[in-house]
């Protein structure tokens, strides 16, 4: 019986999880949506209402992850030969302008209700849906950094950014509530001005993350020097240039220059680089390997002519 190559399995567990969290965080979003409007309706609280206006952001852009993962995990074809990879990238981006959006218009908020503060009304309530908030967006967050851990999904990554802001949101909401009582009027107001900024240095991260990736940035260096070990490794292998390296979404792309003795037929050079992109292929799955084979000689003839 056929049995699955290590990249297509990595690439199977890579689409599960992803799309796992994605489903995940899009149904916490929906009950955090219901809860806090209605705690919203009942208190008047600027912080429900920045918070509630947070968790619509947040549901829109995780079904909208749903949608474009369904794209960027979609096999190669016809027309995208390197596969979809960068679309998460660009979902990134996207995402980065809905944090962006959230932030502004907690500010907005904030700051009419630190002008014009006034005492929450149905404390209770509001206090009771927050901590259910927290609670939802605790375990969400820790699932989700479980999936990132296991495949280094920007879309993930951006999304968890999120519900980590939520978290700080909730907490700070709580607080605002309890100081709101006669306390520290402002406090509402102050506390989603805090996580609004928050956000804003949050998504300058995630727009980072992304352009890193569709500028075809170079893979870590730990895992150059991994490749570089895998090649030298081989008994044949007498060097390599010219070693390029990029990723789109879970997907990287290898290609180099192997140097090999002048005498060996093409049927062995062929061989030995089937062997080293199946070494390759097994440390750094999902993965494609381009070699390009070179006579060791003409490598020296190419570097004198440089040099001279």
């Amino acid at each position: 019986m056929f049995e699955k190559s290590n990249q297509s399995i990595q690439r199977d567990d890579y689409a599960y999880w992803v799309k796992l969290a994605a489903i995940s965080s899009s149904s916490v979003a929906l009950v955090l949506v219901v809860i806090k409007f209605y705690a919203w309706l009942v208190s008047d609280s600027s912080a429900m209402l920045a918070s509630t206006t947070d968790s619509m952001l947040d549901l829109f852009a995780s079904v909208m992850n749903i949608i474009i993962l369904r794209f960027a995990l979609a096999p190669a074809d016809k027309e995208h030969k390197f596969g979809h990879g960068k679309a998460e990238s660009l979902a990134g981006l996207v995402q980065a302008a809905f944090v962006l959006g959230s932030a502004i218009l907690l500010i907005f908020n904030g700051v009419e209700r630190v002008m014009n503060p006034r005492i929450i009304v149905h404390s209770d309530i509001a206090i009771g849906v927050t901590i259910v908030a927290i609670v939802l967006t605790l375990a969400l967050v820790v699932f989700q950094k479980f999936v990132i851990k296991r495949t280094g999904s920007i879309v993930i990554n951006a999304d968890a950014l999120h519900y980590q802001s939520d978290l700080f949101l909730n907490l700070g909401v709580l607080a605002a509530i309890v100081l709101s009582q006669g306390i520290w009027l402002q406090a509402d107001g102050a506390f989603t001005i805090a996580v609004a900024l928050y956000l804003l240095f949050g998504a300058g991260q995630i727009i980072y993350q992304s352009v890193y990736q569709l500028m075809d940035h170079e893979l870590s260096d730990e895992e150059l020097a991994q490749i570089k070990s895998i090649i030298l490794a081989h008994e044949h292998a007498l060097g390599l240039h010219e070693l390029r390296t990029r990723k789109a979404g879970a997907q990287r792309f290898i290609q180099f220059h192997l140097e090999l003795d002048d005498n060996l037929s093409l049927l062995e050079a062929h061989s030995i680089g089937e062997d080293i992109e199946t070494d390759i292929c097994q440390a750094l799955a999902p993965c494609e390997v381009f070699i390009h084979h070179d006579p060791s000689s003409v490598v020296q003839e190419e570097l004198a002519a440089q040099q001279s």
